[in-house]
């Protein structure tokens, strides 16, 4: 099998896990703050990854000033998708917050086109834009009425604002990356990320009590850790460096469907017909976006010794 299709077979994978972790971010956004909660995942996913990238890459020395400040940049964008995901679920459903995910390749795009001058063909922006249709129909559930009266949850739009950020994040580690390992990359990126959420919720952290972490926050939490933000960067990050970040993106049209299912398996509420429409739009606008490419534009302001194709072990 060819780095190509590697890409798209993680890729696969990668989506399935993500779709699980609105019901699961659902389940427990009400048991303390949003803050707290993404810290515990991110320092989590780094405490478990740290011996493996230790043994695997010979992690012995701390990266340089410059190295560290281009891993916090890399993870704040980051940091505002898994904050807005905790607290946008407090207040919309599982469903809304899987379909406005679909946002996130028209969001790639655009930051695509301004830091790695990547442009879309109009197949492709057209495609773009249907996906887009179809997770307004979803979100709406099929009826124009909640549409013109913007009939939304309070934590769509937050959400909405979230995913424009993991649009941000996956253009930043095309334009970011330096040759070193992505899991390297992936490991630093969290630790950074853990270093902002200890400085924005230090207050909240020291109101945390042993009781709250009950069994089932801290199994939720170990979850995410590992399946959903662990495993999905890597796989995310392996697969933007290959197939390029509006491709990658463009799986997160797979999510509606997934999310609807995956609601209805665990005793949620089943969705009605009039959304289905919905979702076939975003799925057909996965397909068409996943067409073969041009390999896209690289800026003469990256390094020569960094092709945009590149992939690493």
């Amino acid at each position: 099998m060819n780095k190509v299709r590697r890409a798209h077979v993680a890729m696969v994978a990668s989506t399935l896990l993500v779709a699980t972790s609105f019901p699961v971010v659902a389940s427990i956004a009400g048991a303390m703050d949003s803050v707290v909660l993404t810290a515990l995942r991110f320092a989590l996913a780094a405490l478990i990854f740290l011996p493996l990238v230790a043994l695997r890459h010979r992690l012995e020395v701390l990266p340089t000033w410059r190295a560290l400040i281009r891993y916090a940049v890399l993870s704040a964008p980051l940091i505002g998708f898994f904050f807005a995901m905790f607290e946008a679920l407090r207040t919309t459903t599982a469903v809304n917050t899987g379909a406005l995910f679909t946002f996130a390749p028209g969001f790639a795009a655009l930051f695509a086109l301004l830091f790695l001058g990547e442009h879309q063909g109009g197949r492709r922006l057209l495609a773009l834009v249907a996906g887009m249709l179809g997770a307004v129909w979803v979100v709406f559930r099929g009826g124009l009425e909640s549409l013109v009266e913007l009939d939304l949850a309070p934590g769509d739009g937050l959400f909405l604002a979230g995913t424009a950020s993991l649009g941000l994040y996956t253009v930043l580690v095309k334009r970011l990356h330096r040759g070193e390992p992505m899991a390297v990359m992936t490991f630093w990126t969290l630790v950074t990320g853990t270093g902002w959420l200890l400085v924005l919720g230090w207050d909240e952290l020291l109101l945390v009590r042993a009781s709250e972490l009950d069994l089932r926050v801290l199994g939720a939490i170990s979850y995410l850790a590992v399946f959903t933000t662990l495993t999905t960067f890597l796989l995310a990050q392996r697969a933007t460096m290959v197939i390029g970040p509006t491709r990658t993106m463009a799986y997160t049209y797979l999510n509606p469907a997934l999310v609807v299912l995956l609601t209805w398996v665990l005793g949620g509420t089943a969705i009605g017909w009039m959304s289905l429409p919905g979702i076939a739009l975003t799925l057909v606008s996965m397909v068409e976006l996943q067409r073969r490419e041009p390999p896209p534009a690289v800026p003469a302001t990256l390094p020569c010794s960094i092709p945009a194709t590149s992939s690493t072990p």
